[in-house]
């Protein structure tokens, strides 16, 4: 599929023009500059023609920090990727140093670019437009990106710029992961080991990444598309909209994947938030894999990965049934095992237990241990079936399911995954009147 990639200098409305492209907002867009900072990509059709469309952050001429020289070097690969580039220029403001420097990047790459110019609201703002053939790029295309004015016109350059290829149906993936933690517990680094490149900004700084990013990756033969999400902060926590968007966006990829992989920073611990954010995806009826990340930093002894799982059960018993591993991003230790679990729990999803046998095995435990009566009322489970596979979900048909108490309910989860392998899968129990 061909590559589009829209780059230019910060606030000139890249972003809006790629939500204006896919009809929907999922690049943040906000009048602080910088806010697009990793690559974003979503597939675009137009007129029976489909290619891929990136959002770049802002290119600098001398970046002031780490992450503005991070946007700086993806803004740079982006067009390295592409087949045509889409460089953006703010009519209101007119050509600036900034642009004429992304002017010559551009010419030395070959690469064919279509000049758009945006914030083209209406006829009053195309009076000055010759200026702009200074930058070499022929004639250019004038658009308005927030309100939609010759969107179509662009698009319409765009397919008469590429290569005929027909239209394909929606790529569909063996397993979607969604990486998900606090921010700087190294969910970019997890990300880059992978894919086996830079493909994410990584640095020090907590709050690097914003945007929930999606890569292709190819694992012993089967397609992966994988998700770095931005770090999941309380609500209460989230300062500005920029970082409310992030969260929005983060809940919509658990919401999209199959599995979700948490990274903790062992050294930080596993705090009140991990648990807010594992509930998120248990609510999402999503599988699970915990990655304390930065194992390297422990001293250990012969027990200790063990003696680290039994405190933190002991402490968060949420985590019961969910696969805890022991990782390094840093020296690439037993990060390739998280691709292989997250694989056996999608298969493990999928399981589906005969009605005799669950009628078997439960109404045996039922029999050894009854639900208590409550106000004098006896509870009678009479029988259990699979009602759903991928996720699973199991019915309790009784006479008083209103009656059960939790402590119950918890009691027959716990004896139902002792005997069947559901490690790392949420299974949900409901009870029905028979």
């Amino acid at each position: 599929m061909n590559t589009v990639a829209i780059v230019g200098r910060p606030n000139v409305g890249k972003s809006t023009l790629y939500n204006r492209f896919l009809q929907t907002r999922k690049a943040i867009v906000h009048e602080t500059e910088g806010v697009t900072r990793d690559r974003t990509y979503s597939e675009v059709e137009w007129c029976g023609r489909n290619f891929t469309i990136i959002d770049t952050g802002g290119i600098m001429i001398d970046p002031r920090d780490t992450i503005e020289e991070g946007i700086r070097e993806q803004a740079l690969l982006a067009t390295e990727e592409a087949d045509l580039i889409l460089f953006i220029v703010d009519v209101r403001v007119g050509i600036t140093q900034f642009d004429d420097y992304i002017a010559k990047l551009l010419r030395r790459s070959k690469k064919p670019v279509i000049l758009v110019t945006n914030k083209v609201d209406d006829e009053r703002f195309e009076i000055d437009m010759h200026n702009f053939y200074a930058l070499g790029f022929g004639d250019p295309v004038q658009v308005s990106a927030l309100n939609g004015r010759a969107a179509g016109d662009l698009l319409d350059a765009i397919v008469n710029n590429l290569p005929e290829i027909p239209m394909t149906d929606k790529k569909e993936y063996d397993l979607k992961i969604s990486i998900l933690g606090m921010p700087n517990a190294g969910k970019s680094s997890l990300a880059n080991t992978f894919l086996g490149k830079n493909r994410h900004i990584v640095t020090e700084i907590a709050g690097t990444t914003r945007d929930s990013i999606n890569s292709e990756m190819n694992y012993q033969g089967k397609s992966v598309m994988l998700v770095d999400t931005a770090g999941l902060r309380k609500k209460n926590k989230i300062a500005d909209s920029i970082e409310f968007y992030s969260f929005v966006r983060t809940k919509r990829a658990i919401r999209e994947s199959h599995v979700c992989i948490l990274m903790v920073d062992v050294n930080k611990g596993f705090c009140s938030q991990d648990v807010r954010i594992i509930q998120e995806i248990l609510d999402q009826r999503k599988g699970l894999i915990v990655a304390m990340n930065k194992w390297d930093l422990i001293e250990k002894e012969t027990q200790t990965a063990a003696e680290f799982t039994k405190e933190l059960l002991y402490h968060f018993p949420i985590l019961t049934h969910i696969p805890i591993m022991y990782v390094s991003t840093l020296h690439k230790q037993r990060l390739f095992k998280l691709l292989d679990e997250a694989f056996a729990i999608k298969e493990r999803m999928k399981q589906r237990i005969p009605t005799s046998q669950l009628n078997d095995f439960f109404l045996k435990v039922i029999d050894r241990n009854p639900p208590p009566s409550v106000k004098g009322k006896y509870i009678k489970i009479k029988y259990v079936t699979q009602v759903l596979e991928n996720p699973p979900l199991i019915a309790l048909f009784c006479n008083e399911p209103t009656l059960i108490m939790d402590n119950y309910k918890r009691f027959l989860e716990s004896v139902f995954r002792k005997n069947y392998d559901f490690k790392g899968v949420p299974v949900k129990f409901v009870y029905k009147n028979k």
